[in-house]
């Protein structure tokens, strides 16, 4: 049957091509594809220029041969109230002032970020001279926006920022057991800005007069590298007697005493302490004062020439021949040397 019918209707439509008819053909093709479209779940999309094709054919072809659009004559009848509507309606202006230049923004945080002393006030003030027309209540609505403290909080000193101004000196003692219990006291001298360790001495009595001379030793060897130090950082042991702190008082060093059993408030020689007894003490077993000087020595050495430091951008204290910014050197082999009886390994470019 569906072939029959098939048959009948191509007939039919090559009868009516044949006179003249095509036209009614494609009307009839037309309706049916809009049959088509009307089976479909999802209406389809239309545009503007859809809806105005579609109302302005509207007022020109009667009711009754509507019959097979998209759309309803109600739908028409409001889309062209809609259009009226949008041809009247004023566009919407935002209540309030205009937001504020996005350059201007900028400037606000650099200048907050920059002068931590500044308010939002000096900063409107600032703003004010370079010709900018901004409130000041704008200028601390940026501020919060981009959680910045207020002036108070971003220009409070902490200690390491004050240390670091001051150039200071920090020394402790490091305490070490041996194998035999018997305690050993090393101290030591670190610079707070360039991170390089001074080996002052180790003793089994740590006395006034010792820390006192050992003071002296210190400047006999490394003078040339603490003159530009102006202050010595130190807890309240009884070891650092008045003639140790009179000693660095003559050489130009202010006395900064760290608050009882605080430290904390020594955080550069607390850390090196750490560093020292995790990269070498805990992983050896000490015998002797004579074994235990000459480790310390050649860590100290690792520590000031080779180890790399994250405060000091992967660099060591004392070295500046590696300039991590430039081009990675081709690959060429690596040398590996120990140190410290082979507990610590150093990596090295072959020459």
């Amino acid at each position: 049957m569906f072939r029959i019918l098939y048959c009948f209707l191509a007939s039919m439509a090559r009868l009516a091509v044949r006179s003249g008819r095509s036209k009614d053909l494609e009307i009839i093709v037309l309706r049916h594809q809009l049959a088509v479209l009307g089976r479909r779940d999802a209406a389809p999309a239309i545009t503007d220029d859809d809806r105005s094709m579609l109302g302005a054919i509207a007022q020109a072809v009667p009711r009754q041969r509507r019959t097979g659009w998209l759309v309803t004559p109600d739908t028409l009848l409001r889309w062209h109230r809609r259009r009226v509507a949008k041809h009247w309606t004023q566009p919407h202006r935002p209540p309030g002032r205009p937001s504020t230049a996005e350059a201007v923004r900028r400037l606000v945080i650099e200048m907050a970020t920059n002068n931590p002393t500044w308010g939002y006030r000096r900063i409107h003030g600032e703003l004010v001279g370079l010709g900018h027309r901004v409130g000041a209540s704008t200028i601390w609505r940026i501020l919060q926006a981009h959680r910045i403290d207020p002036a108070p909080q971003r220009s409070a000193v902490t200690r390491t920022q004050f240390l670091r101004s001051q150039a200071a000196v920090a020394c402790d003692f490091a305490t070490v057991d041996t194998a035999l219990l018997r305690r050993y006291y090393l101290l030591f001298f670190i610079d707070v800005t360039s991170r390089e360790v001074f080996f002052a001495g180790i003793t089994a009595n740590p006395t006034g007069p010792w820390t006192t001379q050992a003071a002296r030793n210190l400047f006999l060897r490394h003078a040339d590298r603490l003159t530009g130090a102006r202050a010595l950082v130190r807890d309240r042991g009884s070891q650092f007697v008045d003639s140790f702190d009179e000693f660095f008082r003559t050489e130009g060093f202010k006395i900064l005493k760290t608050p009882v059993r605080t430290p904390v408030a020594n955080a550069f020689a607390e850390r090196w302490i750490g560093s020292l007894r995790r990269e070498l003490l805990d992983r050896t077993i000490i015998w002797n004062q004579h074994q235990l000087h000459r480790l310390i020595v050649d860590y100290i050495q690792h520590y000031n020439e080779h180890r790399p430091h994250r405060s000091l951008h992967q660099r060591p204290p004392l070295s500046n021949e590696h300039d991590l910014g430039g081009t990675p050197p081709p690959p060429v082999q690596v040398i590996t040397t120990t140190r410290c009886n082979g507990l610590i390994n150093e990596y090295q470019n072959a020459a």
